[in-house]
């Protein structure tokens, strides 16, 4: 079924022929903003901060929706045809279908030297631990916010090579942001350390906080290691629900993109409640606690040291 959507994307697209293109033979306008395309929202609203109001961004994978698997739509094609930067994670979010590296065949964008851009180039990358899977990144690196900075500078300098006039203010917007990041992760290291030891243990749906994990010195566990997975196996029930018990673990945690009925049947089989809403794969709606990454990042640090000092 997704093949058959995506190929009829590809068909619409053909039909929109030259319609979505930009002209040629003309000469560009100098204050014509750079459009640019991310892959999902956390990417969206750094870009949005390093860019200010001299881009133009497109979001792919809507609010809420799952970026590990995607099914692109017409406009999608066309704003990625039409794009003068495209933004991406990579570290196998983006690979659970395959879409993303279809969608850029499509949009003319496959050659090595298209402005397509790996957001998360330099970070070490956490390795993830299901059989089968151990030679993949675990995607999740922009839950340590070091890795969002390294996010921040990437963007930065991918928007200077694109567009070097503008270069002073994507280096100003750039450092504002990355002192924001750096104070938050400051505060989340001190906030942390005050917790027992013995309570810093975060179970969540997806396995998603490995690298928050490691940079603020909690041990993670979960049901299913990543959404492109099988998800609520009753092996992977079994597995989490005797690690709960084994390690004497009184809260657990849900995400707000995933379906809540897996780890309520967990809190269910042990007794342990869900104590508190993470963000983990989307920033959250616009008006709630997470609505930019900054936000969320805050949120899901005061969430987990609420919960877990319980």
């Amino acid at each position: 079924m997704r093949n058959l959507l995506f190929i009829t994307t590809i068909l619409t697209l053909f039909l929109l022929g030259a319609c979505g293109s930009k002209p040629t033979g003309q000469e560009e306008s100098t204050n014509q903003k750079l459009e640019v395309v991310t892959t999902y929202s956390i990417i969206y609203d750094i870009t949005k901060n390093v860019g200010g109001d001299i881009v133009e961004i497109y979001n792919l994978t809507p609010i809420g929706a799952d970026p590990h698997e995607y099914d692109p739509l017409p406009e999608d094609v066309k704003k990625t045809t039409d794009a003068d930067v495209v933004f991406y994670n990579g570290l196998n979010l983006e690979e659970g279908n395959g879409w993303f590296r279809k969608l850029i065949e499509v949009a003319g964008k496959g050659d090595e030297d298209a402005p397509v851009y790996l957001v998360s180039e330099g970070v070490v990358p956490i390795l993830l631990e299901s059989q089968g899977l151990e030679e993949e990144a675990d995607p999740h690196a922009w839950l340590d916010l070091r890795n969002g900075i390294t996010y921040t500078e990437n963007i930065r300098d991918a928007l200077i090579k694109e567009d070097p006039e503008n270069e002073s203010i994507y280096v100003e917007n750039a450092t504002q942001y990355i002192q924001e990041l750096s104070e938050l992760h400051e505060k989340a290291i001190e906030s942390i350390a005050t917790i027992d030891e013995n309570k810093r243990f975060l179970i969540t749906s997806e396995g998603a906080f490995k690298y928050f994990g490691a940079a603020y010195d909690i041990e993670t566990g979960y049901i299913w290691e990543i959404n492109s997975e099988n998800q609520g196996s009753p092996q992977q029930m079994r597995d989490v629900i005797d690690l709960v018990r084994d390690k004497g673990i009184t809260s657990l945690f849900i995400e707000t993109s995933v379906d809540r009925r897996t780890m309520e049947t967990v809190s269910q089989e042990t007794g342990v409640p869900i104590v508190g809403t993470v963000y983990t794969d989307s920033l959250g709606k616009e008006g709630t606690d997470g609505d930019t990454y900054l936000k969320m990042m805050e949120s899901n640090i005061n969430v987990i040291i609420e919960g877990l000092s319980k």
